[in-house]
């Protein structure tokens, strides 16, 4: 049998020990959940930081242990709070790394050969994705841990891609409006607009914040050609710290201005091309070469060079065979992926032919909160059935 775990006040009541596990007064303080201290449902706080006393004058004066539930009492003011055992191990000080699912510990990185072929691509039907939960589950989680997912028969008709966005999330609306047309143009201020060839990239590396999801929805393509890829840009990065270090740092601190201007627009943003967070983990790449503007700033002269070979490294790692799923969008398809991860590319077609896709951005954070409230939901139907 496990013994019972006990709870005691250490360091002159400057914290809780949970067997090993130590606890702040000042962090249990701050983290209360009683109605008091929090909103019931969702947990947002009723005071400030400045309404508790300063972590050198509070301290725990009782603590006990019972039921899987540990109560303390503080001073000075007497309060006392009730924690689940659970949450306590849950939320242990020091012993995982802070969840954040747009980081790269988040994600399953892949390349082409993930796949076996077109048909095990992550992916439903639209109206099993409209109407199952199950499955729209599946794709988000796709999207949030590989990057994208498939939708097929969708409506072949104008804006059905909003309808698409809308059941997950909102729209994001940009100089394009609502939506955006991909189709061959008489003088495009944009080469997704000519029968050219793309390169990997992500879109609008040149708006600050830039939109985190891109919808493309097939609405004809009888063009010979035209084939779409899609391409990790977190494995490509990750490839390229474990064989340059050095380009991979240079890139991750290096800011970069991405610019896009026409006659109703003038877009410019700066920010690294790979995105990391404080704990250095990859969270997001900027990838664009055809908005991408001179590089300034302070980076010393003698390291521009530098710069544009880990530069051409990273390029040389995305842009290789075995990095980039390639696949044909027919009418009906529509790929849904993440912006700040997945680059997308097409291959040219036959400018007289007909090709045609409808696109919008929306915001992973709707996405996510869809997951987890899907994910929520099933949770207690498992519960409720235990139960009953």
């Amino acid at each position: 049998m496990n013994p019972q775990p006990t709870a005691r006040i250490e360091a002159g009541g400057a914290e809780l020990v949970l067997d090993d596990a130590r606890y702040p007064a000042i962090w249990l303080r701050d983290n209360c959940p009683c109605a008091d201290c929090a909103l019931p449902g969702s947990g947002q706080k009723l005071f400030g930081i400045t309404d508790l006393p300063s972590p050198a004058e509070l301290t725990i004066v009782e603590a006990a242990y019972g039921s899987g539930e540990v109560s303390v009492r503080f001073a000075p003011g007497g309060h006392t709070s009730r924690f689940a055992e659970s949450w306590l191990r849950a939320h242990r000080l020091g012993a995982n790394l802070p969840y954040d699912d747009r980081a790269e510990d988040a994600k399953v990185l892949w390349n082409r050969a993930t796949f076996a072929s077109a048909d095990s691509l992550p992916g439903a039907s639209f109206a099993q994705f409209a109407r199952d939960e199950s499955t729209r589950l599946g794709c988000l989680d796709a999207l949030l841990t590989y990057g994208f997912f498939l939708l097929h028969d969708v409506a072949v008709r104008e804006r059905a891609v909003l309808e698409v966005a809308e059941t997950f999330g909102y729209v994001r609306e940009t100089n394009y409006g609502s939506l955006f047309d991909v189709r061959v143009e008489q003088n495009p201020a944009n080469l997704a607009f000519s029968s050219l060839p793309i390169t990997p990239h992500t879109d609008n590396p040149y708006r600050d914040p830039v939109p985190t999801i891109q919808l493309l929805h097939c609405l004809a393509n009888a063009a010979g050609g035209g084939e779409s890829g899609l391409v990790d840009g977190f494995e490509a990065a990750a490839a390229l710290r474990e064989q340059n270090p050095d380009a991979f740092d240079l890139l991750a601190r290096t800011p970069v201005t991405f610019r896009y201007a026409d006659e109703s627009a003038d877009l410019a943003a700066t920010n690294p091309m790979i995105d990391v967070d404080v704990l250095g983990r990859i969270k997001g790449i900027r990838f664009n070469n055809r908005s991408m503007r001179p590089l300034t700033g302070r980076l010393p002269v003698e390291r521009v060079a530098e710069f544009y070979q880990a530069y051409r490294a990273f390029a040389e790692l995305l842009y290789r065979p075995g990095a980039q799923l390639n696949f044909r969008l027919e009418p009906g398809d529509c790929v849904v992926f993440d912006n700040t991860r997945t680059l997308h590319a097409r291959t040219g077609f036959t400018a007289g032919g007909h090709r045609h896709l409808q696109g919008c951005y929306a915001d992973l954070d709707a996405a996510a909160s869809a997951r987890s409230i899907l994910r929520r939901a099933r949770a207690e139907a498992a519960q409720g059935s235990k139960s009953s």
